[in-house]
């Protein structure tokens, strides 16, 4: 589990096409620190398994069923990443629940950019338009984000001036592609109702 507060910006070091899969190398520091074999770091907000460490440099195996459903597909060395640790129980949740699982990818629409913050445009599936609610929670690329308005296609957010410098949302332009992670209790909480209903 995440919280959806990134640590660092990665580097993606190498990239290595394994035919229905990529093993992923990436550069990083702080992520580094405690991390050993088998722990999850999120990449983007996808939820990916250290296979080794070397100098500063981890790998990841990257499965096909994520290339088909992540912005992870087509990722190249030199590409900043959002990185984070999997959260431990001594940690604030400083952001909201993340299970790191994509949901579907968006694509940013555009940017209007203010005195203090910037808001952000971004267009989702339509089927992921109904976990979203003005002032509720949205992960994009591995982000904790508070959405400003939700509408069937499309979503706004503001992003200050600390998530635009750390993050690899103050580079991202209009045509990008973005991972989108809906509010997990939301999911819950519909998959629910049916039985209330019956109950």
């Amino acid at each position: 589990m995440f919280t959806g507060i990134v640590e660092e910006l990665g580097t993606v070091a190498a990239v290595e096409d394994q035919g229905d899969a990529i093993r992923l190398g990436i550069s990083a520091t702080t992520v580094l620190e405690g991390t050993g074999l088998g722990d999850s770091i999120s990449v983007n907000g996808c939820c990916l398994t250290v296979t080794s460490i070397e100098g500063g440099t981890w790998t990841a195996d990257v499965m096909q069923e994520t290339l088909d459903k992540t912005s992870l597909y087509g990722v190249r060395p030199g590409d900043a990443v959002n990185l984070e640790r999997a959260v431990t129980a001594d940690k604030r949740l400083g952001g909201h629940i993340v299970q790191g699982h994509v949901d579907g990818v968006g694509e940013v629409v555009s940017r209007t950019p203010s005195e203090h913050w910037e808001v952000v445009e971004i267009a989702m599936p339509e089927a992921l338009s109904r976990y979203l609610v003005d002032k509720g929670s949205i992960t994009v690329d591995g982000v904790s984000l508070t959405v400003v308005e939700a509408g069937t296609d499309r979503f706004t957010v503001s992003l200050i001036p600390e998530t635009l410098a750390r993050t690899t949302l103050g580079a991202r332009q209009p045509g990008d592609r973005v991972n989108l992670e809906v509010d997990v209790i939301a999911k819950y909480v519909e998959r629910l109702l049916p039985y209330q209903e019956r109950a």
